[in-house]
């Protein structure tokens, strides 16, 4: 059980690392067009999408079949784990105030905390569920089919922090600060992921419910963030095709390494 632990927290930190590597290009870039800023975020919401369906969704139901028989009753429990994912997510945003870079805050008011905590909160809001999805799915599903979900990840992350730190360069942030504040807010994957392959691997029955409720978070965070701030610029036909451009590498990934 350890050593099923340790992969799934040690998948999510590798994951999360490469927000990093994103947020390094903040040295390099002083803006991004909203054409690239755009594309670069729905591709990424396409790699989430895809892999909340091929490496989440779908091991659900064959789990849920496998531990409590029948694919009706296995199939129901994959839809409540999925809303109460959504609506987990849907309650944090609503009472956890934050702010995204282009739609401004949300949640309560947020009284004394500076604007930087929170863009951290809001970024941590979207990495979370990610970081557990990749423990989930590597601790429950082993290494060899959870490759392609944590590479997946990991890919999306890297615009991902890029977006972060250069959003952050130009609301007045240093370069340093930008790309610190982007590396450590990948660093929420790993907790999401030690939360996440714990989950699994103390109660395999679990599985379906875990698996469904980190696809919900996903999903959540694509159609009430990454959607909404990709089409509000005019740019929705880019947007629509980065994204499937994102769910294409993220099945083909998962049809090549799982």
């Amino acid at each position: 059980m350890e050593s099923t632990i340790l992969s799934g927290t040690v998948a999510s930190l590798l994951a999360g690392l490469c927000t990093g590597i994103g947020s390094f290009g903040v040295f390099f870039l002083r803006k991004l067009t909203p054409r690239l800023e755009d594309g670069m975020l729905s591709f990424a919401a396409g790699i989430m999408l895809a892999a909340s369906f091929f490496s989440l969704l779908l091991p659900a139901i064959e789990y849920g079949e496998n531990y409590y028989g029948g694919k009706e009753l296995a199939v129901t429990i994959v839809i409540v784990g999925l809303m109460s994912g959504a609506i987990v997510l849907h309650l944090i945003h609503r009472f956890l105030p934050h702010e995204h870079f282009f739609s401004g805050r949300e949640g309560p008011d947020p009284g004394a905390l500076s604007r930087i905590w929170l863009f951290v909160i809001a970024i941590t809001l979207h990495n979370f569920p990610e970081g557990m999805a990749v423990g989930v799915g590597v601790a429950g599903s082993g290494i060899e089919r959870g490759v392609p979900l944590a590479t997946g990840i990991a890919i999306q992350n890297i615009p991902e922090g890029l977006a972060v730190s250069v959003s952050l360069l130009a609301v007045g942030y240093s370069r340093p600060e930008a790309f610190w504040v982007g590396f450590l807010t990948g660093l929420a994957e790993p907790i999401g992921g030690l939360f996440g392959a714990v989950a699994v691997s103390v109660a395999g029955p679990l599985m379906p419910w875990t698996l469904a409720f980190a696809a919900g978070a996903m999903l959540f965070i694509i159609s009430d963030e990454i959607i909404p701030e990709t089409h509000r610029r005019g740019l929705e036909s880019l947007a629509t095709f980065a994204l499937m451009l994102g769910f294409a590498s993220m099945m083909y990934l998962d049809a090549t390494l799982g």
